[in-house]
C-alpha cells in the first residue's frame, strides 16, 4: 500500500468535484459559456490543421472530457488549439489525414510517460521571452493561414504560411468579394459586441450572422460540409514503417502538447488567485490527463489535444470552480454533434477564418510585447528570434533556439559579473604591505569567465611576494574554473609568490581537491586576519634574507 502512495496525486479523486448548489450552478453556467465560445474555434482549428471540422469537434468533446477528469488543473479547458493546428498542417500535407489519429495516440503516449516520470515541473524553466515569442509566432502563423480562405482561394498544403498568404492574395478568386465581406462581418461583430456586454459569446454570434447572411444572399462561398452525427471509436492502422516516418512528428506534437498545456494551467492558476478557492494545479497529473486525452481523441478520429489558454481564461472568468465546468463545455459541443450537424455544415469557411483572424490578434496583447521589449535588450532579442524562427521554420526548433539565445545572454551576464576584486589589507598599514595582494572572488568561476579572471590575477601580482585569494563570496565554481585556478596558483608559486587560500566553502572543497588546487602543503585559512598575519611574517622573512 505504501508503494502506491506516491502515485495518488496523479489519479482522480472524489475531492475533484464540489456538488454543493453554489459551486454546481457556477460550473454548469461556466461550462455552457465556454462550450458556446469553443464551438466555432473547434471547427476552425480542425479545418486549419487539415484534419477537417469533424476532427476539431471530436477533439473538443472527447479530449475535453478526458482531460477534465484526469488532468491536474481544476479549471483547464482542453481541445484543439491554434498551435497544434500549426504543427499538424505540414504533417497532414506529407502523410495525409489518416496520420492525424496515429500521431495523436503516439504523442499522447509520450506525454503520458512524461507525466508518469514527473517531468511536469520542467516547464517552469522556460524563459518568459521564449514563451511570449513562441506565442507571437503561433499567432502570426494562424493569421497568415487564414488569408487564403479570407480571399476565396486555397494554399498548397505544407507551404510556408507567409508564402502561402502572399500567393493567395496574388491569385484571389472570383468569390473574393463575398469571402472578404463575410470575414468583415465576423470581425466587426467580434470587436463590437464585447464593448456592449462582455458576457455575449461574440464569436458564436458572429458566425451565426455570417451564416444567415450567406444563406439569405445565396453567397457563392465555400462551406464546412458534411459532419459526423455520432461518435464512434475507430482504431487507426498501425504500421511500423509509418510509425518510423512519423517519429519526428510525434515528438513535436508531444512536446507542444506538454508545453502548451502546462503553460495554460499555470496561467489559469494565476487567474484564480483572489477568487473562490479552487484545487491547486498538479503539473505531473496534468501531463497524464493530456496524454490520455490525446490517446482517446485519436481513437475517435480526432486530433492531439492541449490545454487551450483562451478557453481556459473564459472558463475562469465565467466563475468555474471544478472540473465539472470543463466537462459541461464538452457536453454542449456533443449536443451540437447529435442535434445540429446540418446547420453547422452550412457555416462558410470564411466565417471561421474571420474568427481565427481576430483570435490571433488577441493572443499576444500589445502591453505584453511592450513589457518584454522594455525589460532588457537580451529579452527583446530572445523574444524576436523565437517569434521569427516560429514563423519561418518550426515550432519546436523555435523553442530550442530561443532557449539557446536566452542561455547565451544568461551566461554572458554571469561571466561579466564574475571578477576577482583587489582589496586593501585590513587594519593599520605595516612595512612590506605593498608586497601583499588580496583578491576577493565574486560571482562565478566557470568556463565562460575563468580565463579572464585568472589572467587579471596573474597580471596584477607581478610585484608581490604573497597573494591571498578569498573564496567566501564565490557562488559558483566548475571544473574549468578550478583547473584554471590551479594553473594560476602553480604559475605564481613558480615565480616565487606564496599563495594563501582563505574561506573555501564546503561545497567547493571536493572539486578543488580533485583538480589539484588543494594539495599537501596548501596554505588554508578561515579568518582573513590570520592570513594577513601569515603574509606579513613571510614578507618580513623575505626582506631579512634579502638584506
Amino acid at each position: 500500500m505504501s508503494r502506491l502512495a506516491p502515485a495518488r496525486d496523479l489519479l482522480p479523486r472524489r475531492g475533484d468535484y464540489d456538488l454543493r448548489a453554489p459551486s454546481l450552478r457556477a460550473d454548469l453556467l461556466a461550462g455552457v459559456t465556454v462550450g458556446v465560445v469553443a464551438l466555432p474555434l473547434a471547427l476552425a482549428f480542425g479545418i486549419s490543421s487539415g484534419a477537417g471540422a469533424a476532427a476539431g469537434l471530436i477533439t473538443a468533446v472527447v479530449a475535453g472530457i478526458v482531460a477534465a477528469v484526469f488532468g491536474g488543473s481544476p479549471v483547464q479547458v482542453s481541445g484543439p488549439t491554434g498551435a497544434m493546428a500549426v504543427v499538424l498542417a505540414p504533417i497532414v500535407a506529407v502523410h495525409g489525414m489518416s496520420s492525424v489519429a496515429l500521431v495523436s495516440i503516439l504523442g499522447g503516449v509520450v506525454v503520458l510517460a512524461a507525466g508518469a516520470a514527473r517531468l511536469g515541473r520542467l516547464v517552469g524553466y522556460l524563459p518568459w521571452p521564449v514563451v511570449e515569442g513562441f506565442t507571437l509566432g503561433i499567432a502570426c502563423i494562424i493569421f497568415l493561414q487564414q488569408i487564403p480562405a479570407a480571399v476565396g482561394t486555397t494554399a498548397p498544403p505544407g507551404r510556408n504560411p507567409l508564402l502561402g498568404a502572399g500567393s493567395a492574395l496574388a491569385n484571389a478568386g472570383s468569390a473574393a468579394g463575398w469571402t472578404v465581406a463575410t470575414v468583415a462581418v465576423v470581425a466587426v461583430t467580434m470587436l463590437a459586441l464585447p464593448k456592449l456586454h462582455r458576457g455575449i459569446p461574440a464569436s458564436l454570434v458572429a458566425v451565426v450572422l455570417a451564416t444567415v447572411g450567406a444563406e439569405v444572399t445565396h453567397a457563392p462561398v465555400p462551406r464546412i460540409g458534411t459532419l459526423p452525427s455520432s461518435l464512434v471509436p475507430t482504431l487507426p492502422h498501425f504500421d511500423l514503417g509509418v510509425v518510423r516516418d512519423l517519429a519526428g512528428a510525434v515528438v513535436a506534437v508531444a512536446a507542444l502538447a506538454a508545453i502548451e498545456s502546462l503553460l495554460s494551467a499555470r496561467v489559469a492558476a494565476t487567474m484564480t488567485r483572489g477568487g473562490p478557492p479552487v484545487e491547486p494545479t498538479r503539473p505531473d497529473r496534468e501531463l497524464i490527463g493530456q496524454g490520455l486525452a490525446s490517446i482517446a481523441s485519436g481513437l475517435f478520429g480526432g486530433m492531439p489535444a492541449t490545454g487551450a489558454i483562451a478557453r481556459t481564461a473564459v472558463n475562469v472568468r465565467s466563475g468555474a470552480r471544478t472540473r465539472l465546468a470543463s466537462i459541461s463545455h464538452a457536453l454542449v459541443i456533443l449536443a451540437v454533434i447529435y442535434a445540429a450537424t446540418g446547420l453547422v455544415s452550412r457555416i462558410p469557411l470564411a466565417a471561421l477564418a474571420g474568427v481565427l483572424l481576430i483570435t490571433s490578434l488577441r493572443m499576444v496583447p500589445l502591453a505584453t510585447i511592450r513589457e518584454v521589449v522594455r525589460a532588457s535588450r537580451s529579452s527583446t532579442v530572445t523574444f524576436a528570434v523565437t517569434a521569427l524562427v516560429t514563423v519561418a521554420a518550426d515550432l519546436i526548433l523555435a523553442v530550442e533556439i530561443g532557449l539557446l539565445v536566452a542561455a547565451f545572454f544568461a551566461l554572458r551576464h554571469l561571466a561579466r559579473a564574475a571578477r576577482a576584486r583587489r582589496d586593501t589589507l585590513p587594519g593599520p598599514a605595516a612595512d612590506g604591505d605593498e608586497h601583499i595582494a588580496i583578491f576577493r572572488f565574486e560571482g562565478a568561476m566557470f568556463w565562460g569567465a575563468s580565463e579572464r579572471v585568472v589572467t587579471e590575477i596573474a597580471a596584477a601580482a607581478d610585484d608581490v611576494l604573497v597573494v591571498i585569494l578569498r573564496f567566501s563570496r564565490l557562488h559558483l565554481l566548475d571544473a574549468t574554473g578550478a583547473k584554471a585556478l590551479g594553473e594560476t596558483i602553480g604559475e605564481l608559486e613558480a615565480r616565487g609568490v606564496m599563495v594563501l587560500l582563505k574561506g573555501i566553502q564546503d561545497h567547493h572543497q571536493h572539486l578543488l581537491t580533485t583538480t589539484g588546487v588543494l594539495r599537501t602543503g596548501s596554505h588554508l585559512f578561515t579568518h582573513l586576519d590570520d592570513a594577513v598575519a601569515h603574509a606579513r611574517a613571510h614578507v618580513q622573512r623575505a626582506s631579512a634574507q634579502a638584506r
